[in-house]
């Protein structure tokens, strides 16, 4: 399952770095995600996980915001999560801050001025393990750009896995 999830991450990265360098100064932000944080790293220990946010291929201190979405016993939550800043441009740990029981989505962006931003959306399994990793992009004027993402995409997406969850039992 380990080198499965490193695969989704780096599969995002590589997503984001080879779509970035073909876009002009102005382009869109870019997001990656490191799963697992490396332990051994002062800056990263006791994360859950890592964001690097990227403007042209190169890291930037992007402003990166996050929210984890679940549903807990049958009613919608949303947490805002505290991405800190580990000292290196362009990167932020996330520590564990939403609950172990309930069913959940973390939502991950990495902000460019007031209307762009790169979008990571994590689903988390039952026992709170990552199962899926998705940067969502488009075409834009012949380029792969970061794609917004709907409020409704999560609801239905966290609403059908419930379901599934509640199903099993």
């Amino acid at each position: 399952m380990q080198s499965r999830i490193r695969s989704l991450a780096l599969a995002a990265l590589a997503t984001a770095l080879i779509v970035a360098p073909a876009r002009a100064l102005a382009g869109p932000p870019w997001i990656s995600i490191e799963l697992p944080a490396d332990p051994y790293d002062p800056a990263t220990r006791g994360a859950f996980l890592v964001v690097r946010a990227f403007h042209c291929a190169t890291l930037a201190n992007q402003r990166v915001t996050g929210t984890a979405e679940g549903i807990v016993n049958g009613e919608r939550r949303t947490i805002a999560l505290e991405l800190s800043e580990t000292g290196r441009e362009g990167v932020y740990a996330l520590k564990r801050t939403w609950p172990a029981n309930g069913t959940w989505t973390l939502v991950l962006q990495a902000h460019q001025g007031p209307t762009h931003a790169a979008t990571a959306i994590l689903e988390l399994g039952p026992d709170g393990a990552v199962t899926s990793i998705r940067v969502p992009t488009m075409d834009e004027h012949g380029f792969r750009v970061p794609a917004p993402v709907a409020s409704s995409e999560i609801e239905e997406g966290l609403r059908a896995r419930a379901a599934a969850v509640v199903g099993r039992s």
